[in-house]
């Protein structure tokens, strides 16, 4: 019911095939999946108060009445009213601001399906970093975010162009948005939300921008029919990724090194869920009521790109597959394509491939990339990585050879040299070998733990939880620490089940209570919910602070002296 109820419409019986007709829908959405509201609390400058949507996969039904299917696309005006000095972004091709009347009317004007919809109002200021493109973010992250992406953009656009075709979008900005953001990024078309808190991991940050231009030929421009097969989307991107990647950045071997760390996850997830699953295939079922977010999982983006990537060795050569994708693109922007789409596409796109039934291959038979469950039929070969790769596997093999020689492991590699991928494919190796021996993790904390100390979240986090799966209490007072300056929950979530798995609850719960007005409601509630399994209901926490029923936020508005009274972003009124 979060997500609101069908809207049926009866066509008058007068009305002939083809005739236009139009339909008007006057409604009121107040909390919903798709919008989330953060306290001034909730922000980095912790001055106005925030307001954001996120629409994939079916939240934005939620937001306005649309045929929330990525089968359907259309274009979209909306008017969008708001108090002084907040600022109002969205998802489209055309703006204009009347100052006087605090209104925002937004037009895009290619078709796009309802979960490209999005919408963004805060305190955000801007900064051009290349001609097509400027980042949005609150004024004490601006200076960050245009160190870290100065000319960048335009470097990694126009290597796609050369690959893909035009970019048809006309700009490509991109806001940072607040550590409540639910997920690391979302390729709203014209307009890319990226989570603030990975501004200081540089290669992520590398890797989830150019992941997100590439959305805007494979996505945004031509979409997935169905939830069912999002690997249409994201094995297409993530592949798109890694080919701009390899042109743009320090070359193959980075790509590769990158790949194998998503691999390596890819397969570690794979144990969890186990080789039988039917999340694991690219195909997979929907059943009737299961929210599409629930099957975005590893598969969809690396088992996807295994096998985009297998259909490129079959070409021989990369760039006659960068061809047959530029004339895909060309034949199906702006519309909805299934699978067979695709294959059909390529077979006819390379006769010869056909006619050698390359589709029917034993064993590695294009249904059966689709449809079967379990790892990749094939993986890419990365041994052009193996200069960065090599150095963690025998890091590795050191700290886990029995008898330990802590001297030799020690001085073999100097971590602060290392690529962040580098030591996080090693800290996850390490992860997936927890616990390990007292003897092990006493000296891996002795050589390293205040050296990961100065190094960015994803790295520092997988140390985190590498002393808690180790009940490694020397170390907890930095996992305390970590929790206490953390709102973001790819940063937070991974530490509460691993506190709660082991031995470590109590401290958790210690954790939360003292943290919890930190955190968005949704993340309060996440949290709850996972030290609460395997417990009785948790003691009475101040429900001001936690509930998600929580009043309207009615502000003192710091922007304008002229206006004494309230302002509430609640009050913003969309027309969409």
């Amino acid at each position: 019911t979060d997500y609101g109820s069908s809207l049926t419409v009866s066509l008058p019986a007068a009305l002939q095939p083809h005739q236009p007709f139009q339909i008007i829908v006057r409604y009121t959405t107040a909390d919903g999946p798709a919008i989330w509201w953060l306290d001034p609390e909730l922000t980095y400058g912790n001055a106005k108060p925030f307001v954001f949507t996120q629409g994939h996969s079916v939240c934005n039904r939620s937001f306005f009445p649309c045929f929330d299917t990525p089968a359907v696309k259309c274009t979209y005006s909306a008017t969008v009213k708001a108090p002084a000095g907040i600022q109002v972004l969205m998802s489209a091709t055309q703006s204009t601001y009347l100052e006087e009347e605090g209104v925002y009317q937004f037009y895009m004007e290619y078709p796009v399906p309802a979960y490209l919809v999005a919408l963004v109002a805060g305190d955000l200021i801007h900064a051009d970093i290349g001609p097509r493109s400027r980042v949005w973010a609150e004024p004490c992250l601006l200076p960050t975010a245009i160190s870290k992406l100065s000319g960048m953009v335009e470097r990694w656009l126009t290597a796609a162009e050369s690959l893909y075709g035009p970019y048809i979008w006309g700009r490509y900005d991109i806001v940072f948005l607040p550590p409540s953001f639910p997920i690391v990024a979302m390729e709203n078309p014209c307009l890319t939300f990226i989570i603030s808190s990975i501004l200081e991991s540089d290669e992520f940050l590398i890797i989830d921008v150019i992941h997100e231009v590439a959305h805007s030929w494979f996505g945004n421009a031509v979409t997935n029919a169905t939830w069912e097969e999002m690997w249409l989307s994201e094995g297409l991107a993530t592949y798109a990724q890694r080919r701009i990647t390899t042109e743009t950045y320090v070359g193959a071997a980075f790509t590769c090194l990158e790949t194998a760390f998503r691999l390596d996850a890819l397969h570690r997830q794979m144990k969890l869920l186990g080789e039988d699953n039917p999340v694991s295939k690219l195909q997979v079922k929907l059943e009737p009521g299961v929210n599409p977010s629930n099957l975005m999982n590893l598969f969809t983006y690396e088992k996807g790109y295994c096998f985009v990537y297998y259909l490129s060795q079959l070409c021989g050569d990369p760039r006659h597959f960068d061809s047959f994708l530029r004339a895909y693109i060309e034949k199906y922007k702006f519309t909805s394509v299934v699978a067979q789409d695709l294959l059909d596409a390529f077979l006819n796109y390379f006769p010869e491939l056909k006619e050698q039934c390359v589709e029917s291959k034993a064993g590695l038979e294009f249904e059966r990339w689709l449809n079967a469950t379990g790892p990749p039929l094939a993986e890419p070969d990365l041994s052009q990585g193996s200069s960065l790769t090599r150095p963690v596997e025998t890091l590795f093999k050191l700290w886990t050879t029995e008898p330990l020689d802590s001297a030799a492991a020690a001085s073999s590699v100097d971590l602060t040299k290392w690529r962040t991928f580098q030591t996080v494919l090693f800290l996850d190796r390490l992860l997936d070998g927890s616990p390990l021996p007292h003897e092990v993790i006493k000296k891996l904390s002795e050589c390293y733990s205040s050296q990961l100390d100065s190094m960015n979240a994803e790295i520092r986090i997988r140390w985190l939880q590498i002393v808690v799966r180790n009940d490694y209490y020397p170390d907890l007072y930095k996992v305390r620490r970590f929790l206490e300056n953390q709102m973001s929950r790819m940063y937070t979530i991974p530490l509460y089940e691993d506190l709660c798995t082991g031995t470590l609850k109590s401290f958790a719960l210690e954790i939360f209570y003292q943290t919890q007005n930190q955190l968005h409601p949704n993340l309060r509630k996440t949290i709850q919910q996972i030290l609460s399994q395997g417990l009785n209901p948790l003691p009475a926490i101040d429900t001001t602070a936690v509930t998600t029923d929580t009043p309207a936020m009615v502000l003192e508005d710091k922007v304008s002296e002229a206006t004494n009274g309230a302002i509430s972003l609640r009050d913003v009124n969309v027309s969409a």
